[in-house]
């Protein structure tokens, strides 16, 4: 028989437990397991925002909402707000576009996540940012709920945005310059018929530069893309002829 003592299973020589040693009792123990289950719930929430682009009186302009609540309470912002359980990404943002502005129909492109854990004061959430174009500004109606005010600012003098949506703004901007170069994209803010020259006025106003009108007119005209009229619109000189876009659905064309 050997004669060699032993200290019982979970028993240090001491005759303490290596949880009495450590300080880390049941309780302990308990509270760390909740802590744990704490952090494995708390996920970083997803919210969509929509930079919402028009063109009113030869100035491209975007929908700004003024917030009633949060930190960026009385401030201006674009419309947005939190994705649902089961919702896709697309269908939050039209739904949040309609809430802000009555606009069911648009023209939307997802652009770009802005994911800073510090973008907002509250909680960690994500943003989509979408892009949206309209042909009329008209049609987007004052919101309501949780904004206190709706208003279409000129891209070129807008206020203090809430959060980062300075940097939507800017990403927003250089997406729709970059694509009006190479797709028809320019058919989302015109209206159904228009006149060449407010075509090329479009070009100029967004892209900040001047546009060869000849080979412009020359290179839009020999790719098919637009239709001409046979109606055409009185000016102050000679009728203007009057053209639509053949296909409006997305393409890839060298516009410049």
């Amino acid at each position: 028989m050997n004669s060699e003592s032993r200290a019982p299973i979970g028993k240090t020589d001491s005759g303490k437990t290596d949880s009495e040693k450590t300080g880390s009792g049941p309780a302990d123990q308990a509270g760390g397991r909740a802590a744990a289950r704490s952090d494995r719930a708390a996920r970083p929430k997803v919210a969509v925002d929509t930079v919402l682009f028009a063109v009113e009186g030869g100035r491209l302009k975007t929908y700004l909402v003024q917030l009633r609540r949060g930190a960026g309470r009385g401030r201006w912002a674009f419309a947005g707000g939190l994705v649902r359980m089961g919702e896709m990404l697309d269908e939050a943002a039209r739904r949040e576009l309609f809430a802000s502005t009555g606009i069911h129909e648009a023209y939307l492109e997802q652009l770009f996540t802005f994911g800073d854990p510090s973008r907002d004061p509250r909680a960690h959430v994500v943003s989509v940012a979408y892009m949206a174009l309209i042909a009329d500004p008209r049609s987007a109606a004052a919101p309501g709920g949780k904004y206190l005010d709706g208003r279409w600012f000129e891209v070129s003098a807008l206020p203090a945005l809430a959060y980062d949506h300075q940097q939507m703004a800017e990403y927003a901007l250089g997406r729709l310059k970059a694509k009006l170069e190479y797709t028809n994209i320019a058919c989302n803010l015109l209206p159904e018929t228009f006149t060449f020259a407010e075509l090329e006025a479009l070009y100029a106003m967004i892209l900040k530069r001047p546009i060869d009108r000849r080979n412009f007119r020359r290179r839009i005209l020999s790719m098919g893309i637009l239709r001409r009229l046979p109606a055409t619109r009185r000016g102050p000189h000679r009728p203007a002829a009057l053209y639509s876009f053949a296909r409006r659905d997305p393409q890839v064309v060298e516009m410049l």
